[in-house]
């Protein structure tokens, strides 16, 4: 790992197809100083900007990023949502998609918005740098069509972060060392501010103004590295209408439970008596046992006019952090909006059945060494019973080369082990996992796709937002316990499923993913809790290429990063 003071500099060219029209930006992501919490340190930004620029461009149009790295890191940008359509090249995950950028070098992304309709994000796919290096990406409705609900007055992302007091850099290589659970975060943010209940953060509060009768697109998305969050402003209803990069039937809530990787659109109708309203959000953390930052993060909405102004803003009401039915409440109400415009395509004959298993497991430390997780071993996590490890070359350039001993193809469709895996209590036996080389599953080009992620009690039951590169998904059933082959898929959503990319697997309980494999490449899975996909609960598909030129990966750019 490279440690040079530095910046990365990006710049972006979107290229509208319909009009002919080029824009040019240049972004730069550098060693900023930031004070939050009383205290000021330096953290990777994107412009000198926590979080980083918004990047917007229409449905069907192309965008160009050239990477620059002088930063203090080797690094790589995933555009979270989108699925690189025969280009697996500009996907992003280090050692899956690419090699590292390493500093003084350059690396040109191109990203096709072919499908993607709404809110999605990029961030940095490097260790731990996607905990500043983030943003929101805003993709508008093709030229000449509208929104399927009715047009906002004006349009506000809405990131939810963390804030850590010591170097984000340097978490994983200390957790990794002990083997325990890395620091919590000190405060969690809210564009990049951690709020009005914070010490030295009030006058720094993001605020958000607003006048009374008009309507607001909020396009939220979670960033935070570890924690699910509740959601909510005061006194208003939110009506979500969209996720992941897709358009929902209208939901109207008075809170919104939002995983780590996923987003979401949501109305907020400016129709309360003017004042100050808080917004709030706070972590929702299902396992018993686990730590997580305990705070609440706020901002402020504040109506235009003259008024009485509150002594301190109206709170919100909000779920108990561990609220497993508040969370399901909310989450069981996704459908896909499935009109003329906007059509839904669920693979209804399946001719490939997966089942993986998620766990958190632990590994014996070696006799020279005392570890900080439970029972005095090391922290591990697995999907199958297999514990991700990085290879020395990335897997794409490893298949598309032919290079031998990378990786092996005999990752298990079913778990390897057998047992009740949601049960009270579990033998110790089950704690540890395989520890292996590199492994991918193959599928076949344009196979179509059954995956259930069964959630396990392994050690302890959490709810799992899984995501999947490359590829949007039908999240077609759910339920809790174990996954039953034949009573559950009668009760599958084949009409109306949510289109998704990342899904919440809810604490010991089980998701049935549809999709059809029509994307040739190396597609990574995992966890995007953090300290999770860290300790290994990572996997990585390889969708063989189709028979004709136009269903094959495109060839490699020349700038490809060298490992």
């Amino acid at each position: 790992m490279v440690k040079v003071l530095g910046f990365v500099v990006l710049f972006i060219s979107l290229i509208h197809i319909a009009s002919g029209k080029v824009h040019h930006h240049k972004f730069v992501v550098q060693s900023s100083s930031y004070t939050r919490l009383c205290s000021t340190k330096n953290i990777l930004t994107v412009n000198g900007k926590f979080p980083g620029p918004t990047l917007k461009a229409h449905r069907e149009d192309k965008v160009i990023v050239e990477v620059y790295n002088n930063a203090t890191y080797n690094t790589t940008i995933h555009w979270h949502g989108l699925k690189q359509l025969r280009n697996p090249w500009s996907d992003g995950p280090e050692y899956v998609t690419q090699c590292p950028i390493q500093p003084g070098k350059m690396y040109k992304y191109t990203l096709d918005l072919n499908t993607e309709e709404g809110t999605v994000w990029w961030h940095a796919h490097s260790g731990w740098a996607r905990a500043t290096v983030h943003g929101a990406i805003i993709i508008y409705p093709k030229r000449g069509s509208s929104y399927p609900f009715p047009k906002p007055d004006a349009e506000i992302p809405i990131i939810l972060g963390a804030w850590w007091k010591k170097s984000v850099m340097e978490i994983p290589e200390n957790a990794n060392r002990t083997g325990g659970d890395p620091i919590l975060s000190d405060a969690y943010t809210i564009n990049g501010q951690p709020g009005y209940l914070y010490p030295c953060s009030r006058n720094g509060t993001f605020k958000m103004k607003v006048d009374h009768g008009k309507r607001y697109l909020l396009r939220m998305i979670n960033a935070i590295m570890d924690e699910n969050m509740f959601f909510a402003i005061s006194n208003h209803k939110l009506i979500v209408v969209g996720k992941d990069g897709f358009y929902l039937k209208p939901i109207e809530t008075n809170y919104i439970m939002i995983t780590p990787g996923q987003t979401m659109d949501i109305l907020l109708e400016a129709n309360q008596p003017p004042s100050h309203y808080f917004m709030s959000a706070k972590a929702y953390s299902s396992s018993i046992g686990a730590p997580f930052d305990n705070s609440t993060t706020t901002a402020i909405v504040i109506y235009s006019g003259s008024y009485h102004k509150p002594i301190h803003p109206i709170a919100p009401p909000l779920p108990s952090h561990n609220d497993t039915q508040a969370s399901t409440e909310f989450t069981k109400k996704f459908r896909s909006l499935a009109s003329k415009h906007h059509p839904v395509s669920v693979p209804t004959r399946v001719d490939t059945h997966l089942l993986f298993t998620i766990s958190v497991n632990l590994l014996n430390c070696s006799s020279d060494e005392h570890c900080a997780g439970p029972f005095g071993k090391r922290f591990a996590a697995s999907v199958n019973n297999i514990t991700y490890v990085h290879p020395s070359i990335d897997f794409l350039q490893a298949y598309y080369y032919k290079i031998p001993g990378v990786y092996e193809i005999d990752f298990p469709i079913n778990p390897p082990k057998k047992f009740n895996y949601t049960a009270d209590d579990l033998p110790e036996y089950l704690l540890t996992p395989s520890i292996t080389t590199s492994k991918v599953l193959v599928l076949e080009y344009n196979s179509s796709v059954e995956l259930i992620l069964q959630g396990t009690n392994v050690l302890a039951g959490e709810n799992h937002p899984m995501h999947l590169h490359g590829y949007s998904f039908y999240v077609v059933g759910w339920g809790f316990g174990n996954f039953d082959h034949k009573k559950d898929p009668l009760r599958y959503n084949l009409i109306d499923p949510p289109e998704v990319s990342t899904v919440g697997v809810p604490k010991n309980g089980w998701v049935a993913l549809r999709f059809r494999a029509d994307n040739p490449g190396m597609w990574l899975m995992h966890c995007h809790i953090e300290r999770h996909q860290n300790w290994g609960m990572t996997m990585v598909f390889l969708v063989k290429e189709g028979p004709s030129p136009q269903n094959q990966i495109l060839k490699p750019p020349e700038d490809l990063p060298k490992c």
